[in-house]
């Protein structure tokens, strides 16, 4: 099968995944169902050589992910606080800043070793699991930033304004990073695995700066933007 019908398929799957975790409502099963369609999809390509066709596809799933995740959370017509992981949690964290610039956010010296901390975590769980649980762990993330950007519309914040100010540059910096990581990192056990012809991370040096690149944007636009990004948003949640 050719790399575009398989983006055109992890799209339509990774799209679909929303209404049927959500109907069935286990908080695990919606990001195993958002999971599953992009791991296949970065395996078979890998396995066939298209290291860049499998960092595209995990960058399309991300964007699919964003925009499924922030409409199905904003329409459906129950509420879905149970069924996404930290969802609820998250969104307070992120009003309660928004409304009182006050919170780790704007912050350095208190998101950065968080923002470590997950990239450590990521980069090992990539490393040990071939990247399986560490792409789950990037959904439940996803999961739970489309949580916020879709409270923000339910709370009555114009259109306009959650899809400008909704999803901030630095996250967007942040996913497409551990995107790139994901696939990198899987290929070390992989390869081994699956015992297909691996030519190292040597090769794949330009994704690893890229990766690099992101994350360090994520952390220089988070600091530089996020106490205006915050003074944006706090008259339209406060009406």
């Amino acid at each position: 099968m050719s790399a575009a019908r398989l983006l055109a398929l992890l799209v339509l799957a990774t799209l679909a995944s929303y209404p049927v975790g959500l109907a069935i409502g286990h908080p695990w099963l919606l990001p195993a169902l958002n999971t599953v369609p992009a791991y296949l999809t970065m395996v078979a390509l890998l396995r066939r050589g298209e290291r860049r066709h499998a960092v595209t596809a995990m960058l399309v799933w991300a964007l699919a992910l964003a925009v499924g995740g922030t409409i199905s959370f904003a329409l459906w017509p129950r509420p879905v606080d149970a069924v996404v992981l930290n969802g609820p949690a998250y969104r307070e964290e992120m009003f309660a800043w928004v409304l009182t610039g006050i919170g780790r956010e704007g912050q350095p010296s208190r998101f950065l070793p968080q923002h470590v901390a997950h990239l450590a975590a990521f980069v090992c769980l990539s490393l040990a699991t071939a990247s399986a649980l560490s792409i789950t762990m990037g959904a439940v993330l996803m999961n739970f930033m489309s949580f916020y950007v879709a409270s923000l519309a339910r709370a009555g914040v114009p259109t306009w304004a959650v899809v400008l100010l909704g999803w901030q540059p630095w996250a967007i910096c942040r996913v497409a990073a551990f995107c790139t990581l994901g696939v990198v990192l899987s290929e070390p056990l992989l390869s081994r695995v699956l015992r297909y012809p691996y030519d190292g991370l040597r090769a794949a040096r330009p994704y690893v700066i890229a990766a690099a690149c992101g994350i360090l944007a994520d952390w220089a636009l988070k600091a530089l933007l996020a106490p205006a990004w915050g003074a944006w948003l706090r008259p339209l949640l406060a009406r």
